[in-house]
């Protein structure tokens, strides 16, 4: 988050350039876990999650099956090696890889099934379920998995093997939105704390042109090799919004705290990624003045999808009691995530954060800005670049990689 850490691992980071799923100097892997799932307690305090309030003493089976239907994405082990020689495992690496699917599956959820589906377990769920945990099983032709999201963090600055932050998970999702014609979402992150009104709306009311007749999206995986530049449209396009945040410098300053809280009380609320040192956590909601979080640290072997494209599921939902951890404990660094399915819920949003985020008199978490500011660059929706791949597979070996390697330092146990 703030400073430079890997989740799991005593030493340095992995170099690149090993065999398949081996690292050099990886030596132990330590389980590194906060506050653990302890039972929820007895309080008259409100529960909040995405949105949704309950009641602990009247509605605490319906609590914790709200949780359970999330969508959760751990380490993995024994997928295809990324880059063909590269990792067969994110376990100690991609902690905060792993939130970041969390946060869009919800999205995708909210998009395609609508934030009040619950998950039963061995129950038929709907066709756009399955479809939607296939973008995000650990292939290297799954828009969102692992391999995509490793691999297109090389062009941010990060190794293969290497730990991210919040932003670059964000640019990264960002990136690979592109190239998802099934899901069509704009991915909006925003820049210097400022979320800016006018760029969304330009983004949001822009779309691709009609796919050619031979170019429908695989419903497998979301990619199609169709290129085409934006058009106008009179629609809008259902929004990922990610706003990336720094609440303090070495710890989160509590100014903060009730405003941060605020929003996991928005309908609109995708949670936040974030965590401790050496941990990324997939936040979801808050009791009191503790939060309530996804862990993905739980190493589990592959699942591949079925040949009549349905999933075997049971191990992407977490029947365990929910972790907590007290939000002074949270490190600095977060990024928050919001779904729009409609311009009303944005333009609902807005009125939102003015009235419970933007108080005045209060410092503030971001800015929320009607015009694109002047002295910024001009804003430019992005649009697919002209290849038949996100680009990220045209790196065939992380031999190819820079081998430079540095130190993480372990901040806390």
């Amino acid at each position: 988050m703030g400073r430079r850490a890997i989740s799991g691992f005593l030493g340095h980071t992995p170099k690149p350039g090993g065999k398949a799923g081996v690292f050099p100097g990886v030596k132990r892997h330590i389980t590194i876990l906060s506050d653990g799932p302890e039972e929820l307690p007895e309080t008259d305090e409100p529960v909040w999650i995405l949105g949704k309030q309950y009641d602990l003493q009247a509605e605490k089976s319906k609590l914790l099956s709200d949780i359970s239907a999330r969508l959760w994405f751990t380490y993995r082990r024994k997928f295809s090696p990324i880059g063909g020689t590269g990792p067969s495992s994110d376990s100690g690496w991609g902690c905060m890889l792993r939130c970041g699917q969390m946060m869009l599956a919800q999205a995708l959820i909210c998009k395609h099934l609508g934030r009040d589906w619950c998950w039963e377990m061995q129950q038929e769920q709907p066709e756009e379920y399955h479809r939607i945990l296939q973008c995000f099983l650990d292939r290297k032709d799954c828009c969102y998995s692992i391999h995509q999201m490793a691999q297109m963090g090389v062009g941010e600055g990060k190794s293969i093997g290497e730990w991210f932050g919040p932003n670059t998970v964000a640019q990264v999702l960002k990136k690979l939105a592109l190239f998802d014609e099934w899901n069509s979402l704009a991915v909006y992150v925003s820049m210097d704390n400022t979320v800016v009104i006018e760029d969304i709306k330009k983004l949001c009311h822009m779309c691709p042109s009609h796919l050619t007749h031979d170019s429908s999206p695989s419903p497998g995986n979301g990619l199609d090799q169709s290129t085409h530049l934006p058009e106008p449209s009179p629609g809008w396009k259902p929004l990922l919004l990610i706003i990336p945040l720094r609440l303090g410098i070495n710890q989160i300053n509590p100014v903060y705290i009730d405003a941060f809280k605020e929003c996991f009380k928005m309908p609109q609320s995708l949670g936040a990624l974030g965590g401790k040192p050496n941990s990324a956590y997939y936040f979801i909601g808050f009791l009191g003045n503790e939060l309530i979080y996804l862990d993905p640290h739980t190493t589990q072997t592959f699942v591949d999808s079925e040949e009549d494209g349905t999933v075997d599921d049971q191990s992407f939902h977490c029947q365990q009691s929910p972790h907590r951890m007290q939000i002074l404990n949270l490190d600095p660094s977060v990024a928050l995530g919001f779904f729009f399915k409609e311009e009303e819920d944005f333009d609902n949003w807005c009125r939102l954060v003015q009235k419970e985020i933007l108080k005045p008199q209060s410092l503030q978490m971001f800015e929320l800005v009607q015009k694109h500011p002047a002295h910024w660059p001009p804003f430019i929706p992005p649009t697919k670049p002209e290849v038949t791949t996100t680009g990220a597979e045209l790196i065939e070996s992380t031999n190819n990689l820079s081998e430079l390697e540095e130190d993480f330092e372990i901040l806390s146990m």
